[in-house]
């Protein structure tokens, strides 16, 4: 469902006039081109959205995707939600860097060891946190990433940002 639940990573207030979900792939350019115009939007109107991001790595075409997701979500456990943003945005920022040495550097500039890092991967601590966005994006009928639900709906539109603004902005009187 596209309940917002407590385990999600929201960046944003709740109190935001739109929510944003994106069901992301770490390795998709689409989705990087997705985050930069939302990191343009919120630079010009902080308080007009929250993003709320969801794993959903295409396994079958992007090899770095999962294990990608998977750090994401062991530098979120190990350190915490502003923690998982540093390495969310520095994935994004290095998406050409998803190999080992890539997701430890992003791991230790959110302020996780990489050994530490390494052992919750190895332990399988994120994987199942990884299941379960994929299995919240299939049930909303996703199929390809990035894709973007706007307070609920699926947002089909185009994604630049006078067109997403467009979107996530109230009509103003």
């Amino acid at each position: 469902m596209l309940d917002i639940v407590e385990s999600d990573h929201v960046r944003g207030t709740a109190t935001a006039p739109a929510t944003v979900v994106v069901y992301g792939d770490y390795e998709c350019p689409h989705t990087r081109a997705l985050e930069l115009v939302l990191t343009r939007l919120r630079s010009r109107e902080p308080n007009a959205f929250r993003t709320v991001f969801r794993n959903f790595p295409l396994r079958e075409i992007h090899p770095h995707a999962q294990q990608a997701a998977e750090a994401a979500e062991a530098v979120s456990a190990l350190a915490g939600p502003d923690a998982f943003w540093a390495k969310h945005d520095g994935l994004f920022a290095h998406q050409d860097q998803l190999d080992r040495a890539g997701l430890e550097r992003r791991g230790a500039e959110a302020g996780v060891d990489p050994g530490v890092l390494w052992a919750a991967i190895d332990a399988g601590k994120s994987a199942d946190r990884v299941d379960r966005d994929v299995e919240s994006g299939v049930a909303n009928g996703v199929d390809r990433t990035p894709s973007v639900f706007i307070n609920g709906e699926r947002y089909l539109g185009p994604r630049d940002v006078p067109s997403l603004q467009h979107a996530v902005t109230p009509t103003r009187q």
